[in-house]
């Protein structure tokens, strides 16, 4: 990456869904028409299940500018926590991980306490935060966390009427809720998440704060999430 280049984000969240052959199926058709473009990141995130497969699959693919992240991490280190996976379990397998996403928070009754711990394990831990925020409570969200070490941290931003209902924010209203995190957090970069799709993503990409898409339904498919970041690297000025 040049200096001064602004660096940008596709983050595509698999969320319950693939098996393991499913995945690497995924990554190889991926693989074959999938063209680097400098100053732009993949991140794939699939299930814990298939994370050692891909690991060993994406390092074999040589892939430029793809990483993986993990769903979630557990709140505390290893040791006695029955169905838990730690941070330092995954370090050797993704770069990045999810914290605090909307179904997360709601399905599983995570507490703002709970995802700064987990901000914490994972930054000691050497990886990168990607952290989920929503509205009316993005400011109290990233305001309990350690934000002054926070390794490369991302903020994702997904409104929960666009995570649950499948409706996507307008673009004017989240570029207002994008500018107010950036106030809070200048120096972190900000991504949008919430009901994307192949066909309205140029209506987001123009928006001069926004870092990047986090993308959920759209990334299952790989015509769809290659699409996504065309898009994107074209919004760039890549090819």
């Amino acid at each position: 990456m040049t200096e001064n280049m602004v660096q940008r984000f596709v983050i595509g969240n698999w969320k319950c869904n693939k098996g393991v052959q499913e995945a690497k199926n995924w990554f190889t058709e991926f693989a074959r028409r999938y063209r680097p473009t400098p100053g732009l990141t993949i991140i794939v995130a699939p299930s814990f299940l298939c994370l050692p497969s891909l690991a060993e699959h994406l390092q074999a693919l040589g892939l430029e500018n793809v990483a993986l992240a993990a769903q979630d991490i557990s709140p505390y280190p290893q040791g006695s926590y029955t169905g838990a996976v730690a941070a330092d379990m995954v370090k050797d397998m993704a770069e990045f991980v999810i914290i605090g996403h909307a179904e997360r928070r709601r399905y599983f009754q995570e507490t703002e306490q709970m995802v700064a711990q987990k901000m914490d394990e994972v930054v000691d831990a050497g990886l990168t935060p990607i952290v989920c925020v929503d509205q009316p409570y993005a400011t109290t969200q990233l305001r309990v966390l350690n934000t002054d070490d926070g390794n490369g941290m991302i903020i994702a931003y997904g409104p929960q009427e666009a995570t649950m209902a499948r409706i996507p924010e307008a673009p004017a209203r989240m570029a207002e809720t994008v500018q107010k995190i950036a106030s809070i957090l200048p120096t972190r970069p900000v991504v949008y998440g919430g009901a994307l799709a192949r066909d309205n993503v140029q209506n987001y990409l123009k928006i001069p704060a926004l870092a990047g898409l986090f993308v959920g339904q759209a990334s299952l498919q790989v015509d769809s999430f290659l699409d996504i970041c065309t898009q994107m690297a074209q919004g760039m000025g890549g090819n």
